[in-house]
């Protein structure tokens, strides 16, 4: 299954451009879902349509955990919330997005999945919410304390309810089974991320945070969509001289990614006739993507006596970046976003030497601790 992520920064365009993207997927005879909020989206005999329904998915989950504590509830003489009560919550349409991603990601008879996500910024912090919520679970709930669970139900049928302990476990091991699930799908070799912009010095600056966020997660943009481009040689001196800053903007994007020139209509698109018009653009339905890389460790201790951990960040500025090395973990801060990574395994047995910053590349260098690395003879 191939999933296509789409964002960009407010006002970019990148529902519609998620929008004609499916549809030419379809025109190509693959199998497309489109998971999008757009108020008309497209259908066709090879393209389906979900939405999220932020409300719902949250109004089902809390009715589902209190029916499972409800012993429990009862115990402590709360009276359980009915659907009907229930508002949802920030932080909801995030939890209900990545919900709709994991079912997307296994809908029987589909080849490709594209998904209309939120705006950049709200995008980059959704899509790292499965791996950091796993960690803060693993961290608050270990799973080594789980072996005392044994003897809870002894326990429970003494007290004539579940324990609150057993119900905690329970609940946190279904909702990391369920992070888990959508953590893969993010992270796997067939998920990609495309960003739509319209060029211009503002949208270089999201795009350039941006990307640099989503790098952080180990989540590369594949190609960026320049949307919106005015044609050259307008008898307007004011039209020419814009399509000319838009054409030097994305000649500057396409020196570091793949661009998609996506031609502004004169109008904003406003039914089927327009999305197929767009639908026609050279590029705009995705092959299947490239393994990623990963951040690589090289082994540089014959040379210099250390092993360095490469760690991409395209667009990264040195004053914005900072790294703490504990424990086990690293965290990493680059420009507003942070990501607590743990240690490949040889790099435990360091420590961090230094770090440098080259070519959209950090390069953390760590000594062998010399007590816990074997000798050699």
């Amino acid at each position: 299954m191939h999933t296509l992520l789409i964002t960009g920064p407010g006002g970019a365009g990148k529902t519609t451009v998620a929008a004609a993207t499916a549809l030419a997927a379809a025109r190509e005879g693959r199998r497309v879902l489109l998971l999008t909020d757009a108020p008309h989206p497209p259908h066709g005999e090879r393209l389906s349509v979900a939405r999220v329904d932020s409300g719902r998915e949250f109004r089902d989950e809390l009715v589902a955990l209190q029916e499972r504590g409800s012993s429990l509830l009862g115990m402590i003489g709360a009276r359980p919330l009915t659907a009907e009560e229930l508002t949802e919550l920030p932080g909801a349409e995030e939890f209900a997005l990545l919900r709709a991603i994991r079912r997307a990601a296994t809908a029987p008879g589909t080849d490709l999945v594209v998904v209309d996500l939120p705006p950049l910024h709200r995008a980059v912090a959704t899509l790292s919410l499965p791996a950091q919520l796993r960690r803060y679970l693993a961290r608050l709930l270990p799973a080594e304390r789980q072996a005392a669970r044994a003897l809870r139900p002894v326990l429970a049928q003494l007290a004539g309810v579940p324990m609150p302990a057993q119900w905690l476990y329970e609940t946190a091991a279904r909702w990391d089974e369920e992070l888990a699930a959508v953590q893969a799908v993010v992270e796997a070799d067939t998920t990609e991320i495309r960003l739509v912009a319209e060029p211009g010095p503002t949208a270089a600056d999201a795009l350039r945070l941006g990307r640099l966020g989503l790098a952080l997660q180990e989540l590369p943009v594949s190609a960026i969509v320049a949307n919106r481009l005015l044609p050259r040689g307008s008898a307007d001196p004011w039209l020419a001289a814009l399509a000319g800053r838009q054409e030097q903007h994305t000649a500057e994007w396409a020196a570091e990614l793949p661009v998609i020139p996506l031609a502004h209509l004169g109008r904003d698109p406003r039914d089927p006739q327009d999305l197929a018009l767009l639908a026609e653009t050279e590029g705009l339905a995705p092959r299947p993507p490239a393994p990623r890389p990963g951040w690589a460790v090289e082994d540089r201790r014959a040379e210099d006596g250390v092993l360095v951990w490469e760690v991409p960040l395209p667009g990264a500025r040195k004053s914005e970046l900072d790294l703490i090395r504990r424990g086990d973990e690293l965290l990493l801060t680059a420009g507003p976003y942070r990501r607590i990574v743990p240690l490949p395994s040889v790099l435990r047995r360091c420590s961090v030497s230094g770090a440098a910053l080259a070519d959209g590349v950090l390069r953390i260098r760590f000594t062998p601790d010399a007590g816990l690395w074997p000798r050699t003879p």
